[in-house]
């Protein structure tokens, strides 16, 4: 069974990007150092032909699991989200019931997750402890060193 990635359209757009700089670029790159690798002699005892290959093999990897991710995204109609709950794309202003520390954060498909834009992916353990909540109620998440409790403060888009 395959799974729906969630996007935004720029989120979409940057994906498509990566994917036509490795397969326009990079595999390119990967074919010359392989082709030079060969040229040096004997393929049995070439060290440099097996690191290229490798990287040529990584290198596919990476494309084949972007295609995929493309194959199966979905872009969020933004038109259609709103405040009332907490869900995917919304910005969320949580506060850290035991340690009162406030923290706003962006929810977003797995693949646009990114700590230091506050960007969490709703497939956390956080985004998942937030989605359907609403205004003034408290998310319990489970965390490896407990429960951790947070209440909503604000829902935006």
């Amino acid at each position: 069974m395959t799974k729906t990635h969630y996007l935004t359209a720029e989120g979409l757009e940057k994906l498509k990007e990566e994917l036509h700089r490795l397969t326009s670029v990079e595999r390119e790159a990967a074919a010359r150092a392989i082709a030079e690798a060969r040229d040096k002699g004997d393929l049995s005892e070439n060290a440099e032909y097996d690191a290229a290959k490798d990287a040529q093999g990584l290198l596919e990897l990476k494309i084949s699991k972007l295609q995929n991710l493309i194959a199966n995204a979905r872009v969020v109609d933004e038109s259609r989200l709103n405040t009332h709950t907490v869900q995917i794309m919304n910005k969320v202003k949580i506060r850290n019931l035991k340690d009162k520390s406030i923290l706003e954060v962006t929810l977003v498909g797995e693949s646009e997750a990114n700590l230091e834009e506050r960007k969490l992916a709703v497939s956390s353990p956080i985004g998942k402890g937030l989605l359907g909540k609403k205004k003034g109620e408290i998310a319990q998440v489970q965390t490896p060193s407990g429960i951790i409790e947070f209440e909503v403060l604000e829902i935006s888009l």
